[in-house]
């Protein structure tokens, strides 16, 4: 059994996490807001932007619509863009979107497919270049940026669509997580290039004619499509993040309470313990006098 000293020891150690984690949480809380209202301010602008791009899809024939809607006619090499965190005290956020990842690879590889990886984010590349150490290739460094916003989503767009255009792969898919709320964070797995053609556009826009014509507009908005994409999906990140960690250090700041409980309670029966011994000590010499 740990000495009184030892116990003593590990509550003030148990208690100065719990000081870190609460700090932590309440950190997360602050940057949650903002970064909560930033994704959900985006969301309505790349919904219109997708409904534009519907309808300006469904009047351009096969042979005049750009490579990034009409793609190179082969789906063979296969890049898969993953956006992870940089920083970790995030419960299983990064797990998840490795998860999906590997899930996404597994399908494509499965179905002969070659397979790439192009990293946003650090906490990914550790577990991926574990499993996949041949098919990791370039990616894109988020953590010397304190909020990534719309300037590292055009670099980022800016390379994956030269890769595109030097014929370095196919398809591209976008794997990122989703925020619905501080608890719940999805991945989510969308196809980025070639730019899919929705089903079904807006019956009021069969009307509408377009100036200068709809394959000048699509060569200007597929590119911005594809940054307004990747700049959804680290508004997402931050969102998620924040919200992930704010849960976690709740968690471990719970948990240490518990421990610190439990800790008290083995000091005091300890003390007790060597009290009832100093007792029976004293009695017992007191007797043999």
């Amino acid at each position: 059994m740990p000495s009184l000293k030892e116990l003593k020891g590990r509550i003030k150690s148990v208690k100065s996490t719990q000081k870190i984690t609460k700090a932590k949480q309440m950190v997360a809380a602050a940057k949650l807001r903002r970064a909560q209202a930033a994704a959900e301010a985006a969301r309505p602008y790349q919904e219109r932007l997708a409904a534009v791009m519907a309808s300006l899809a469904g009047k351009v024939s096969g042979d005049a619509a750009p490579k990034l809607l009409a793609g190179t006619g082969s789906d063979k090499r296969n890049l898969l863009v993953v956006v992870n965190t940089d920083k970790g005290l995030c419960g299983g956020l990064n797990s998840n979107i490795v998860k999906a990842a590997k899930v996404k690879a597994q399908e494509l590889l499965a179905d002969g497919k070659d397979v790439e990886f192009y990293l946003i984010g650090k906490k990914g590349r550790a577990p991926l270049k574990r499993e996949y150490p041949n098919l990791i290739g370039t990616g894109f460094d988020t953590s010397t940026v304190k909020t990534p916003g719309f300037e590292e989503a055009d670099a980022i767009a800016a390379e994956i669509i030269g890769m595109f255009e030097a014929g370095q792969f196919d398809v591209a898919h976008l794997i990122y997580p989703t925020f619905q709320s501080a608890l719940v964070q999805n991945p989510t797995v969308n196809q980025l290039i070639p730019v899919p053609s929705p089903e079904n556009s807006d019956a009021g826009d069969a009307v509408v004619e377009y100036e200068p014509g709809e394959e000048e507009i699509l060569e200007e908005l597929l590119p911005r499509y594809v940054k307004t994409q990747l700049f959804g999906a680290l508004l997402e990140r931050e969102a998620s993040e924040q919200g992930a960690s704010m849960t976690a250090m709740d968690n471990a700041t719970r948990n240490a309470g518990d421990l610190i409980k439990d800790l008290n309670i083995k000091y005091n029966r300890s003390r007790q313990a060597a009290i009832t011994t100093e007792l029976i000590e004293i009695i017992a010499g007191a007797e043999a006098l």
